[in-house]
């Protein structure tokens, strides 16, 4: 069975995922460095990992794995769970992929260049109902596929 790994600490489809997650049988796990209250999340498993900038991707690029799906914005996670075999989505339904996660890193080098170069300010773009609407679409198609033929 998938499991389903939620880079959760800026996650802004948390709510939706446990709703999919709870509708498709398949547990979740929250990683976090903190903050997220359990009682709001009844149905997911909650892991706390210590202080660190990379704490939590390290924890869920070593435990995801074949069949599992990741939900995360993270791209270098998204590149390392995409090598153990994980299916990952970005929180705006965007999946991940090993033929296109090679221009995502790309991509996110040059931002940073331009960031620290002060040609740009990093500005993000705001997550939209779209957005939320397309990620519900993504993980339910995620979860179909990941799930075993005879389940």
């Amino acid at each position: 069975m998938p499991t389903l790994f939620i880079d959760a600490d800026a996650c802004p489809v948390k709510d939706e995922a446990l709703e999919i997650a709870d509708r498709h049988g398949v547990p979740m796990v929250l990683v976090s460095n903190g903050g997220i209250r359990p009682s709001r999340y009844p149905g997911a498993r909650i892991v706390t990992v210590a202080a660190g900038v990379d704490a939590a991707d390290d924890w869920i690029a070593t435990n995801a794995g074949a069949g599992d799906v990741v939900v995360t914005a993270d791209i270098p996670l998204a590149a390392r769970a995409l090598e153990r075999g994980a299916a990952v989505l970005n929180s705006d339904g965007r999946s991940f992929t090993p033929e296109t996660i090679g221009t995502a890193l790309s991509m996110r080098a040059f931002k940073q260049h331009l960031r620290e170069t002060g040609e740009s300010k990093g500005y993000n773009r705001s997550f939209t109902p779209a957005d939320r609407s397309r990620f519900r679409q993504a993980l339910d198609q995620a979860l179909r596929r990941a799930a075993p033929a005879d389940g």
